[in-house]
């Protein structure tokens, strides 16, 4: 049985974006996070040029507070482009700014307006999801964390409309919430299990948290644990990252495909995980001269993925 028909609601949620496209089910969205500088259109025509299926971009600025706004005629361009191109997929990443975990109440009020902005602009766009980082417990306990963090997020989906909010787990530096699948599932648990929630996996911070994929074993080990603690069904996006940090460092540290700690086995292995079919996959890459994924590296990741395939029915 194939992945979308054990797992149906595992691009969308059960909220289907007002400006998705029909649902294409033509293998995983792999693409790349690219900028929308100039208009949102020119995150279309930049994700085409790197022959991307899904994108990811940001709302606003990523290191600041100040919220933007899109106007009816820039969703409008965006949506034009968007239906006369192959990708399937738009995700949004919240700023790294937002810490809904955070001891500042102050911190926690920014986050949630910031939040609920992007969320807002998800709907606005007919994005699968916007991307979050939890928060941080810094140097505080971790329940008590999540505690807030689950209170911040409930707002914002309170305050928001449609659009799925996918959580990302993380390497483990500095407090973060989200190192272990345990800890997004409490997370999934302190936010109230809406039907919006789900998961976003990064490759590089699975590795750099503990979880060994570098081998099919290893992901289907990690895979079987998704599925008993948070379910298969909550898993709704990928970031897909090699390492350049070693095994349980909680370094994020991401590398270019195949040229990190996961090689190009371990990204295979990753890649061609079934349970994964049918998910954006965004690359988040440094790319040459730090310039992010390009179309080569995205055409490596399909390589890599179809490798991957091959060797698992041989």
């Amino acid at each position: 049985m194939l992945a979308r028909e054990r797992y149906p609601t595992a691009k969308y949620g059960s909220v289907t974006p007002p400006n998705a496209k029909p649902h294409n089910p033509a293998g995983m969205l792999i693409g790349a996070h690219v900028s929308p500088a100039g208009g949102l259109p020119k995150a279309i025509e930049r994700g085409v040029q790197r022959g991307c299926r899904a994108i990811q971009i940001f709302n606003q600025s990523p290191r600041m507070w100040k919220a933007s706004a899109y106007r009816d005629e820039d969703v409008a361009a965006f949506s034009e482009a968007m239906a006369a191109s192959p990708i399937d997929a738009v995700l949004i990443h919240a700023v790294y700014l937002v810490n809904c975990a955070s001891e500042d109440p102050d911190i926690r009020e920014k986050s949630l307006t910031s939040l609920v902005n992007s969320l807002r602009a998800g709907s606005q766009i007919g994005a699968c999801g916007v991307v979050l980082h939890p928060g941080s417990a810094k140097a505080g306990a971790a329940p008590e964390a999540i505690s807030r963090a689950g209170q911040t997020i409930r707002e914002a989906l309170s305050e928001s409309e449609g659009c799925p909010l996918h959580l990302e787990n993380t390497a483990g530096a500095g407090g973060t919430l989200g190192r272990s699948l345990a800890e997004l599932a409490a997370l999934l648990d302190s936010s109230g299990g809406d039907d919006r929630l789900g998961l976003c996996l990064d490759s590089c911070h699975l590795f750099a948290s503990g979880y060994d994929i570098r081998s099919v074993e290893g992901v289907s080990e990690a895979v079987s644990e998704v599925a008993a603690k948070v379910g298969l069904g909550r898993v709704r996006a990928l970031h897909f990252n090699d390492s350049q940090a070693p095994l349980g460092s909680n370094r994020d540290r991401h590398a270019n495909v195949g040229a990190g700690e996961l090689g190009q086995e371990g990204c295979a292995a990753f890649l061609s995980a079934p349970e994964f079919d049918e998910l954006p996959c965004v690359l988040e890459t440094p790319g040459e001269k730090r310039s992010g994924a390009s179309a080569e590296e995205v055409k490596l990741a399909v390589t890599l993925r179809e490798r991957g395939i091959a060797a698992r029915v041989s």
